[in-house]
């Protein structure tokens, strides 16, 4: 299974006016403006394999939506390189576009005053869907996002999760082999979000969608991506499986082992997985006493990205 995107090197600085204080400055800044120089990423590469559902996470400002605007050909790298199917996304923005879905849960694109049956019927002759093929893919994202409920209805009198329903669809008309996820479950509820993970779990399941997701939710990460990208100030922290990232970064997992006689009293038992320390550990926990409730503790995601971030490894 080949890369379908790749990143080598990649930079992207912004020029920023920059004023002094007072009213000379003021004056001067008015016939010449002073920049400063910001790097939004600096010097990143990753590749990103066809079917593969990928987290992109970092802190506000990290650089995660400068390079997914890079990926779309919306940015030109100021250095570096990035190829998206094989395409350099900014030499050919039209060509790339036909590969790519985009979401950005800050940005809509559907018309604010029109039903989505219009917008989607405006995407359809924008990217040349055949009627035919249109009609089964209407049907087939219908069912999954439950269009039916708001399809003649204005965008405007949606609801958040009803337009980002919309906007998923959207995104999917073409049935782009890529799909970029902006935010895309910010301000939601937990039902509305979990209906938008399942969507997203199917379509990269039955099309071998590569899926790359931006979010804060790290719930969104650990259920639905099995590989992740730590960035931050515009330097990569990690690449590679969330496994990886929780046994490098986070704490051990834990047997948790109540017994009877013993209410409300919990015991922890940190362990490595391996079936004969899990052997070991289980008659140990009998020879204590009459078991009345065993579970297992996972590392929490969010202390895995905090000790991430600190360079802590365990």
């Amino acid at each position: 299974m080949g890369s379908i995107i790749k990143a080598e090197n990649l930079v992207k600085e912004f020029k920023i006016g920059t004023q002094g204080k007072g009213i000379l400055s003021t004056l001067k800044s008015a016939f010449k403006r002073d920049t400063e120089t910001k790097t939004a990423v600096n010097d990143i590469s990753f590749e990103i394999n066809k079917g593969e559902f990928v987290g992109y996470i970092g802190p506000n400002g990290a650089g995660k939506s400068t390079t997914i605007k890079m990926l779309t050909g919306i940015l030109v790298p100021t250095s570096g390189q990035c190829s998206v199917n094989d395409i350099v996304p900014y030499k050919n923005r039209k060509h790339n576009a036909k590969n790519v879905g985009v979401v950005f849960g800050q940005r809509s694109q559907l018309w604010w005053d029109l039903p989505i049956e219009d917008t989607y019927k405006m995407l359809a002759h924008m990217y040349k869907v055949p009627t035919s093929t249109y009609k089964e893919r209407i049907q087939f994202l219908s069912t999954l996002l439950g269009l039916d409920e708001f399809w003649d209805q204005p965008v405007r009198q949606l609801s958040l999760g009803q337009r980002m329903r919309g906007e998923l669809g959207a995104a999917l008309i073409h049935m782009p082999p890529i799909l970029y996820l902006d935010e895309p479950t910010i301000g939601m509820d937990s039902i509305v979000k979990e209906n938008i993970r399942e969507f997203l779990r199917e379509i990269n399941n039955k099309f071998e969608t590569t899926i790359i997701l931006t979010t804060h939710d790290l719930d969104d990460i650990e259920r639905l991506c099995s590989k992740v990208i730590v960035i931050n100030h515009g330097t990569i922290l990690f690449n590679g499986s969330v496994e990886t990232l929780k046994h490098d970064y986070g704490t051990k997992s834990q047997f948790v082992v109540e017994y009877i006689g013993q209410i409300g009293q919990k015991h922890y038992f940190p362990f490595e997985r391996s079936e004969e320390a899990t052997d070991a550990l289980l008659k140990s926990f009998m020879a204590r006493g009459q078991i009345k409730d065993i579970s297992i503790q996972e590392p929490l995601i969010e202390d895995v990205i905090k000790n991430l971030y600190q360079g802590v490894s365990v």
